[in-house]
Order: C-alpha cells, then sequence, then structure tokens
C-alpha cells in the first residue's frame, strides 16, 4: 500500500525531532508523543521537503513515498482516483482563489471552539486555508489537509500546519484534547474510507475528548444550487468508486461536464424540473409498471447524493502554464469563455438526515453527544470513551 508522507510547514529543527523523541512542543507546552511511530514503514526518496530558493520563496520538494508493510487497511487508505482527480488536483490548483472566499466562521463551530478548555490541544484536520487555526486564543491548534498549496497558505499565516490524509493521520493515539472536521468527509467517496477518517479523528484525541464534524446535506436550503451541480449516474459511480475502487478509468467511461451556470440554463433547467415535477404529481399511470416507472424517477431524484460541484477559477486567476494548463489539456477542467473562468469539478458525496449517526453506530470508543443541521450542513459532535 502505498500513501503520501507529510511535508511539515513552520516547523523548527527542535520540532522535527518530534518524529523520534517521545516528546513534542508547541509555544511552550510539552505534549507527549504527537506523531505516530515510523516503525515498519520504509520511506523513499526521502530529502530536503522544504528550500529556500536563491529568490527568496518557499518551495515545497515532490513528496516521497513511504510504503507501509502491512497491508490490513490498503484499500481503504488508497486514494481512489477520482478523489485524487477531483478533490485533490482540483484544490491544489484554485488554493489561492479559494482561500480568498474563505474567511466567515460559521457560528456553531466558533460556539464549539470556545467552549473547550484553555490550553487544549485542538487538531483541525481538513483545515484548508486555516481561518479556523488560531480562532480560540486560549487554546493551541494544529491544522493538517491534503492540498500542500493550501497548506502553504496556511504557513505563510503562522499557523502549525503539515500536509496530510484524512484517513491516516499521522499523530499519536490520544494526542489531542479535540478535534475538528469541516466540510471534508463529504470529499470521501468510499462509505469505508468515510467511517476510516472518522475513527482516526477518534483515536487522535484524548479520552473524553470532543470531535465537531460537519458535511454538506442533501437537504440543500438553496435548491436552486443543486440545479448547477452534474449528478453522477450509477454506472460512472460505480466505474469510479465501486468495489476495488479502480485506480485507472476505463475507456468506455462517460466525460462528465459541469452544467454551465449560465442564467439561460440555470432558467430551462428549472423548466425541466418542474415539468419532471408535474409529471410525477399531475399524470395518473395506466398501469403498475408505469407506476412503478415513477416512483423509480421520483426515488432516483430524491435519492441522488454523488454530484459534481463545479468551481469557477477566473482566467486572471488561472496559472496559464501550471495546473489549470494541465487541467485543460487532460479533460479534468473546461473553458467558460462567457464567465472567463476555468471550471472545475470537485467530488462530493452529500449526506442524506441520520447518515452521519449510522457511520458511527458501531463505534465501541465513541458516542454521539449532539446532532444539529446548520447551513445546509448536517453536523455531529462525538466524544470519545475509551
Amino acid at each position: 500500500m502505498v500513501f503520501c508522507f507529510l511535508r511539515s510547514y513552520r516547523f523548527t529543527e527542535a520540532t522535527w525531532e518530534a518524529f523520534s523523541l517521545p516528546n513534542f512542543v508547541f509555544r511552550g507546552v510539552c505534549h507527549p508523543g504527537i506523531f505516530k511511530p515510523m516503525r515498519g514503514i520504509k520511506v523513499k526518496g526521502l530529502s530536503s521537503l522544504h528550500t529556500l530558493a536563491s529568490d527568496g520563496e518557499s518551495h515545497v520538494q515532490p513528496m516521497p513515498l513511504v510504503e507501509e508493510e502491512t497491508g490490513s487497511s490498503s484499500s481503504v487508505q488508497s486514494t481512489p482516483e477520482i478523489e485524487k482527480n477531483y478533490v485533490h488536483r482540483v484544490y491544489d490548483a484554485i488554493a489561492p482563489h479559494f482561500s480568498s472566499t474563505r474567511f466567515a466562521k460559521w457560528p456553531k463551530v466558533a460556539t464549539f471552539l470556545n467552549s473547550l478548555p484553555s490550553g487544549s490541544l485542538v487538531l483541525d484536520a481538513g483545515c484548508g486555508n486555516g481561518k479556523y487555526l488560531g480562532f480560540n486564543p486560549d487554546c493551541t491548534f494544529v491544522g493538517c489537509d491534503i492540498s500542500g498549496p493550501l497548506i502553504k497558505i496556511c504557513a505563510d499565516r503562522g499557523h502549525e500546519v503539515l500536509v496530510a490524509d484524512a484517513v491516516n493521520l499521522p499523530y499519536r493515539t490520544g494526542f489531542g484534547d479535540a478535534a475538528i472536521s469541516i466540510a471534508v468527509l463529504h470529499h470521501l467517496s468510499t462509505e469505508n474510507r468515510r467511517k476510516r477518517a472518522i475513527d482516526e479523528l477518534v483515536r487522535a484525541v484524548k479520552k473524553g475528548g470532543l470531535i465537531l464534524i460537519t458535511v454538506w446535506a442533501v437537504e440543500q436550503e438553496d435548491r436552486s444550487l443543486v440545479t448547477k451541480w452534474t449528478p453522477l449516474n450509477q454506472k460512472y459511480v460505480d466505474e469510479w468508486i465501486g468495489p476495488g475502487s479502480p485506480r485507472i478509468r476505463s475507456p468506455s467511461s462517460i466525460t462528465l461536464e459541469s452544467i454551465p451556470e449560465t442564467e439561460n440554463n440555470s432558467k430551462e433547467h428549472e423548466k425541466d424540473t418542474e415539468s419532471l415535477n408535474h409529471e410525477f404529481k399531475g399524470t395518473v399511470p395506466s398501469t403498475s409498471k408505469d407506476v412503478r416507472s415513477v416512483q423509480n424517477q421520483q426515488d432516483s431524484v430524491q435519492n441522488q447524493q454523488e454530484y459534481f460541484v463545479p468551481w469557477h477559477l477566473p482566467y486572471h486567476r488561472a496559472e496559464v502554464s501550471g495546473a489549470s494548463a494541465c487541467a485543460l489539456e487532460n479533460g479534468l477542467a473546461k473553458k467558460d469563455d462567457k464567465k472567463g473562468a476555468v471550471v472545475y469539478n470537485r467530488y462530493y458525496h452529500v449526506f442524506s438526515e441520520g447518515e452521519l449517526e449510522r457511520l458511527v453506530s458501531g463505534m465501541n470508543n465513541a458516542v454521539v453527544v449532539d446532532r444539529f443541521f446548520d447551513k445546509s450542513n448536517w453536523c455531529i459532535i462525538l466524544q470519545k470513551t475509551l
């Protein structure tokens, strides 16, 4: 099984010693053994991970690969292609523009962070541009994200951050007092990977520690947004994230594009939806077969959970010779000349009511202490019991 070795930013030489020493120091506070031991892991191509170029700018070296000798959870930790192409590479490409839109703090998240005891060590798994890092000045925060460019933005702001995968957090068991996972799990394409990410959050906090998890909901308050999303049909989903999570898409795969976010197209889509709803409600089927057919169509619309959600990166923000050019060449993005933007698709699995609770229902080391719906997100707070 192969996964990416973490990269760390803004850590001092003494901080790097935490990978081999039993103690780790954040801002003068000693925290025993944060990082997981590296036994049983072979590191290939390990070299300087963070260098200073002659122009004075910080540059990240290519990530070395780490091979784990035990493959018990390799199928869960191995990243499916749909996540690589439509999550990781997208956020790497849009990081600066995405970051410029992410600054408002959600009240429920703010309330949770402000409720934590002074001196708490808080893990933000999937921290993005770090908008919650340091939110409570009485707590110490450490963030991680799969996107190197987003982590660099955090580091440039002075946060303690590193690149890591949500399904394989690099922290020792019980290192933190609390953890948050805000709008992360819906980017994981299989139920087992979503369960694994929750397991990792629980593992990483102390007994009694609290974990806040939020995910996008099927029940979006602004239904007009959903008309701009591209639903993935079952054939596509099975091919990308079905049994075995194929690493290479077969030649017969369907090429899907975002629904253009133009007024005309939105209106046409709304008309189609109204027409479909009228058909469901106003037509009297002539046979039981017709009844089943209509019911199946209704269920399909209501049960849709897999989507591509577009992100429009303005031409002036796109890297002409960088990630956007490669994405366009490889068919992973397209141009929208009317909007003057490169359009990326982001993979989402939107959660239905009760789905988060079902994911944790079998856990013997954590319980749900609160659940709520906030800003079109389903949210739960877990407490570690063992």
